[in-house]
């Protein structure tokens, strides 16, 4: 670990980025450029003290996990993201099956998303990022581990809180548009790689999928018009939009409600009651993961 290194590279991206960067508001009058460091930790999901600590070059080693909150909330790009690894004195995350990081593109955008939900997914249906309303809807689908954190794998092995958002007449059209999905990703990846991992452990956990796999649908269906359900608002109709990375292995999707629609106040509605009481808890704490 180069603490000099880490320490210096920390500070000068956060300070050259601006709070409208990061989808803050200008806040009172700086006296310094950039983001506070205390912004930098609230991204990051960590305490002031500790970022501070690594800035003054007299933090402990930072896990994995630490980083790669960090390059989310300096909106590092890849070949960043990997420097900043190497000078904390880690190996660097193969870009395929990295579930830490967002391209800063994507995430750019979905900070500017306030008035619909929004949320960044990879291949394996594992969710990057997810705005307010995003996590007013679905909850809070960061906050899971291992295979948890897959909605594919969720859907097969816990359908009786992960099918909870679709209405009973369309979760067999969505059941078998992510085993779809999964095998298209397969084809992309490869059989060694994370894909390939998930239908095995999807093949020891489910005879429905076993069943929906032999099926041998390829499909990636992002834009969609569906219905989805909140137990306190009711069911919401949207369209879904996608926007891929170049590499197509991540995905910002957008749910959008048809303007002056019931949806679309159902839609207001959760952003007023936000997601306190709202979110199912994750099941990560109750089930193992990977």
């Amino acid at each position: 670990m180069d603490r000099a290194a880490l320490a210096d590279f920390l500070r000068r991206h956060r300070e050259a980025l601006q709070p409208g960067d990061v989808g803050l508001g200008p806040g009172l009058r700086r006296r310094a450029p950039g983001l506070r460091r205390e912004e930098v930790a609230q991204l990051a999901l960590m305490s002031t003290d500790y970022y501070t600590r690594l800035e003054q070059q007299r933090g402990p080693q930072p896990s994995t996990q630490i980083l790669a909150s960090i390059a989310r909330a300096l909106r590092l790009t890849d070949d960043e993201r990997d420097y900043l690894y190497r000078v904390a004195g880690h190996g660097v995350p193969d870009r395929t099956v990295d579930t830490g990081h967002v391209a800063p593109a994507l995430q750019r955008v979905l900070d500017r998303l306030s008035d619909t939900p929004a949320l960044i997914i990879d291949p394996l249906g594992r969710t990057l990022a997810q705005n307010d309303l995003a996590r007013a809807l679905y909850g809070d689908a960061t906050a899971y581990t291992g295979w948890e954190r897959s909605e594919i794998y969720r859907w097969f092995a816990h359908p009786e809180t992960a099918r909870a958002v679709y209405p009973d007449e369309d979760r067999a059209r969505q059941g078998r548009a992510l085993v779809a999905s999964l095998r298209a990703a397969l084809g992309t990846l490869g059989p060694s790689s994370g894909a390939g991992d998930l239908v095995t452990a999807l093949e020891r956990t489910s005879p429905e999928f076993v069943e929906l796999w032999a099926r041998q649908e390829v499909a990636r269906r992002f834009t969609d018009h569906k219905v989805l359900v909140h137990r306190e608002v009711g069911e919401i109709e949207v369209d879904c939009q996608v926007l891929l990375t170049e590499d197509q292995l991540q995905a910002l999707l957008v749910l959008t409600a048809a303007p002056g629609s019931e949806s679309a106040e159902k839609i207001r509605l959760l952003g007023v009651l936000g997601t306190q009481d709202l979110a199912v808890e994750p099941t990560s704490a109750r089930h193992a993961g990977r």
